[in-house]
Formats: structure tokens, sequence, C-alpha cells
């Protein structure tokens, strides 16, 4: 089981870099014997757009030293190039060409 601390880092990750996730709707009618039925289910998917204060604190919090001063020092612009500049690598090493 994850600590806390590690608990708090993957959640500030993923709202760091964005996520994509399902919303389920489902209503309900009752029937002739006066059970409720499933009678519509609408399942929507969305798209959580990366959130830059939540970078930023992930890396105040769990980077050290200067690299931690100089992020604090970034501004949204620049965080947000960073951000871009590190998806790329990531998706370079997920398509194999690093």
């Amino acid at each position: 089981m994850l600590d806390e601390e590690e608990k708090l880092k993957k959640a500030l990750m993923k709202k760091a870099l964005g996520y994509d996730t399902q919303e389920v709707v489902m209503e309900y009618a009752l029937d002739e014997n006066g059970q409720a039925k499933l009678t519509k289910k609408k399942v929507t998917k969305k798209h959580v757009s990366p959130d830059i204060t939540a970078m930023r604190v992930l890396f105040e919090k769990f980077s050290g030293g200067d690299l931690a001063e100089q992020i604090r020092n970034m501004s949204d612009e620049e965080l947000q190039a960073e951000r871009a500049r590190l998806l790329n690598i990531l998706k370079e090493e997920e398509d194999g060409s690093i």
C-alpha cells in the first residue's frame, strides 16, 4: 500500500499532466411490480486538462535544491512550455524513438 506522500505525488502528477475519465449517468424507473429497473445508461468520456498549479505544487513539494527554486520562479507560460517539452520526451519514449 502506498504511503500518504506517494498517494499525493501520484494524484498531483495525474492532475498536472491531465487525464481521461468516464462519467456514467443511470436512470431508473419502477416496473409493474414496483421494482427499480434501469431504463437508461449514458457513458460520457471526458478529458480533464492539465493543471499548471498542480504541476507547480508537485515540483515545489517533491523536487529539491535548485530545480525547485527555478520552477517556483517560472511564469505560467514558462511552465506550459516546460510541460510541452516533457510530454514530447515521454511520447518519444513511448513510441520507441529514444
